[in-house]
């Protein structure tokens, strides 16, 4: 009969409300810890994202890894929590990294050392169980660095000339008499120049990313993942070539001011759209090979 009197219940739950209240201090501790570091870490990033077209997707990626988290909540509530020391060796070397990128003023290493910052918290409070089963949402945060300075104009100049290369080969073989000269095209009443803003960049890290999403969410084939996302390369360098093309035949038939206005702002739009077809339109291909394939191994 004691054992289920009033003052017994009180004692029992003591401990419960005692426990709730040290996970409530320690995530506290952990947010103000978290703000001090990144006080200007992180608006300069979120500022980068508003800012910079190229990088503009940003504000999507923690979004979606929220998303993926708070879907599988239910899952996750049920893995053990088994804390491990071994996540305070990820803190000291995020730590190492953020003040790498300090001292040398660099800026993807300060944003990254975040990104392993994050999970050596959830290793050191959760468990290594805990962090593989939120792995990809976690992995996935390094879509919303950008691209490092001296990276970016390594790739954005191969792209430009890639670019006004593929777009001269359409107009010729629409016979439409074309003179290329590095990344400047010229046409009969129009020179188009593949300037950075024109290399395909920005579609390609944005359909990369989309595609990184799309695969995750509706495709349960690893290998049928991969391939999207590697065709999603080609298939925006090919949409930008389109989008040059387009730009070109417009100024020679139409207008050059709105060929370089409006059209061209436009068609960024619809080249884009077109991409993401033709990825859709790949999946279903792709998927219709692959149940080919297990018949035939039947």
């Amino acid at each position: 009969m004691s054992s289920n009197s009033p003052e017994s219940a009180i004692v029992q739950a003591e401990p419960r409300t005692s426990s709730g209240l040290t996970w409530a201090f320690r995530g506290f501790v952990l947010l103000a810890f978290l703000v001090y570091l990144y006080s200007t870490i992180i608006p300069h990033l979120i500022g980068q994202w508003w800012n910079d077209p190229n990088f503009s997707h940003g504000f999507f990626v923690p979004a979606f890894s929220a998303y993926l988290i708070w879907k599988e909540r239910k899952r996750l509530a049920t893995i053990p929590l088994k804390p491990s020391w071994t996540g305070i060796l990820i803190v000291f070397f995020s730590l190492g990294i953020l003040t790498f990128g300090i001292l040398g003023a660099e800026l993807f290493s300060q944003r990254s050392s975040l990104v392993f910052l994050i999970a050596g918290f959830v290793v050191t409070f959760l468990g290594w169980d805990y962090f593989r089963a939120v792995f990809f949402p976690w992995a996935f945060l390094f879509l919303m660095i950008p691209i490092p300075e001296i990276i970016l104009n390594q790739i954005t100049m191969p792209l430009q000339f890639l670019a006004s290369r593929l777009a001269s080969s359409m107009l010729t073989f629409l016979n439409v008499p074309v003179l290329r000269d590095g990344n400047v095209i010229h046409l009969p009443d129009i020179t188009l120049q593949v300037v950075e803003a024109c290399s395909g960049i920005r579609s390609l890290v944005s359909l990369g990313t989309l595609a990184i999403i799309y695969g995750y969410l509706l495709e349960s084939s690893i290998v049928i993942r991969v391939l999207l996302v590697a065709a999603s390369v080609p298939i925006a360098v090919i949409a930008n070539g389109l989008r040059i093309m387009g730009t070109g035949l417009t100024g020679l038939y139409w207008d050059p001011d709105k060929a370089q206005g409006f059209f061209h702002e436009f068609s960024g739009w619809v080249i884009f759209i077109v991409s993401l077809l033709s990825l859709f339109l790949l999946h279903g291909l792709l998927r219709i090979i692959a149940r080919r394939l297990r018949r035939s191994h039947l």
